[in-house]
């Protein structure tokens, strides 16, 4: 591994020739699609990005040539084919949803008419739900439940840039957005039509005082769309947060939580 990244950073830095480039970031897309590099892992509970796998991931559009790919009467040109041999990995894909090469979906994984980018990761037993989109380089952990039109972003530069994050047992409500390297930490509920960026203001408003959070959804917390007043010199408008109004109770399984929570915080999905 240590020797491949080498290769990756001198190939980055031109410092190879360009069929050994190309040698080189093959390996490494295939090691990312069949799950043996990730862009993001935890270590010691931390999350750490790997900025020399997302350099082989824009190695391959430096070095990948357009082509078109026919497959029956549908036909596209693009420089990054689609994932092959779902059947073996025991992946649900259901057309016109597609897993771009590059992108490792676990056993279990089901894609309805959705889509998920080079770089992705997504974990065991995942839905990926209608028009959900997973962008380049997030991680999706297990159990996890993106509901319809949901979008996660994907990121590729900065190298340093965290990707989207969302971890074991969430569920993220239809047509949310989550993007700028938010995480969503385990078991957590995202409400419809919710949006969170690096700058919305996470706020959980279960206690007397508010408590504020940027670019993290905390473990088991409810979340709905919100707003708060902001004064301008034209006037107090509305603008857009997050609310946390609850947590999942740790007492009963992710299924029956989710349920109780859904009913109890009327949560939108």
């Amino acid at each position: 591994m240590d020797q491949l990244r080498e290769r990756i950073d001198a190939a980055f830095g031109g410092r190879l020739e360009a069929d050994e480039a190309w040698a080189a970031t093959q390996e490494a897309v295939a090691m990312l699609d069949r799950g043996e590099l990730r862009v993001a892992e935890k270590v010691g509970g931390d999350w750490v990005v790997h900025e020399w796998v997302k350099r082989a991931v824009l190695l391959w559009f430096r070095y990948s040539k357009m082509e078109v790919h026919d497959l029956g009467p549908y036909s596209f040109h693009d420089k990054v084919p689609l994932k092959k041999d779902l059947a073996e990995q025991g992946v649900r894909l259901v057309p016109p949803g597609a897993i771009r090469y590059g992108a490792h979906c676990e056993r279990g994984v089901v894609v309805m008419p959705g889509y998920v980018n080079i770089g992705a990761y997504v974990g065991a037993g995942t839905m990926v739900d209608t028009w959900a989109t997973v962008g380049s380089c997030a991680q999706i952990g297990k159990g996890v439940h993106l509901s319809g039109g949901v979008g996660v972003g994907g990121v590729l530069e900065p190298l340093s840039a965290r990707p989207v994050i969302i971890e074991d047992g969430a569920f993220v409500g239809s047509r949310s957005i989550v993007v700028e390297g938010v995480i969503v930490e385990e078991g957590a509920v995202i409400g419809a039509n919710t949006v969170l960026t690096a700058s919305t203001p996470i706020i959980d408003v279960t206690g007397p005082d508010e408590v504020i959070h940027k670019g993290r959804v905390p473990a088991n917390a409810v979340v709905v769309p919100g707003t708060r007043v902001k004064s301008f010199p034209a006037g107090d408008y509305h603008l857009a947060c997050a609310l946390i109004i609850g947590q999942r109770k740790a007492s009963t399984d992710r299924k029956t939580s989710l349920n109780e929570v859904l009913r109890e915080f009327a949560v939108q999905v």
